[in-house]
């Protein structure tokens, strides 16, 4: 049996406002997941519920595979931001020796740092400048290769890919497609044609709670349609 992440009846309120309603769900290893919801529909609340950053009001989250089933801890879920957060001060060489040295592993103890780097596709030219020099798309393949070494489970990504250009795109969309067999991957986004693009199921944030769109809708021209539908009676719109 796969590993699975299994949200159960998450709930989560501010202020007397109840973002997230007992929202349940199954993710199976192996898959890409887009989590789709309007703006204030409560995806990054979800995403911080399961990473632990946020208590949760009610229910759990949970991995399990077959039989057995454990709780889902922080040190489980990789955790890619929209914005990287990333030791400025540090140049990309010195990052990754200080995370690999802290993330042993005999599996890569023959890995050389620079294979790393070939592998995210930083050149040798930017492997020794300040992180601060860095752009947008670099900070972001170096936040998912500490995820590639580490290997969490669970990887969130909060709006990936939305703002790199075409070439640094590809390339992460590349590096995902083969992460998946090794995790389970969410990525919340408001861009529909990514999503299609991209993702092996979708799933739908509306109202507090999660449900899926039915497979058969993501081939089909009235997809957009279908989930214009789904999220159009969500009261959050900002």
């Amino acid at each position: 049996m796969e590993l699975e992440l299994i949200a159960d009846g998450i709930a989560k309120t501010f202020g007397g406002k109840e973002v997230l309603q007992g929202a349940s769900f199954r993710f199976e290893k192996g898959k890409i997941y887009g989590l789709l919801g309007r703006n204030g529909a409560g995806k990054t609340t979800l995403f911080n519920c399961l990473s632990r950053e946020l208590p949760m009001d009610g229910g759990n989250a949970w991995l399990a595979s077959g039989d057995e089933k454990r709780e889902l801890k922080s040190r489980d879920v990789g955790y890619v931001y929209s914005l990287p957060i990333l030791p400025d001060f540090l140049t990309g060489y010195e990052f990754l020796q200080f995370f690999l040295e802290a993330n042993p592993d005999e599996g890569r103890a023959d890995v050389a740092i620079d294979d790393w780097f070939d592998r995210i596709r930083i050149g040798a030219e930017d492997r020794h400048r300040l992180i601060k020099g860095y752009s947008h798309g670099m900070k972001n393949k170096l936040q998912m290769l500490m995820f590639l070494i580490a290997k969490p489970p669970v990887i969130l990504l909060d709006e990936p890919l939305t703002s790199f250009d075409v070439i640094v795109a590809l390339e992460m969309k590349q590096m995902l497609r083969e992460m998946k067999k090794d995790h389970i991957l969410i990525f919340s986004t408001h861009i529909l044609q990514l999503a299609t693009d991209l993702c092996d199921e979708l799933v739908v944030l509306n109202g507090g709670k999660l449900s899926p769109v039915p497979s058969e809708l993501l081939r089909s021209p009235a997809f957009e349609q279908s989930v214009v539908e789904l999220l159009k009676d969500d009261p959050d719109d900002g």
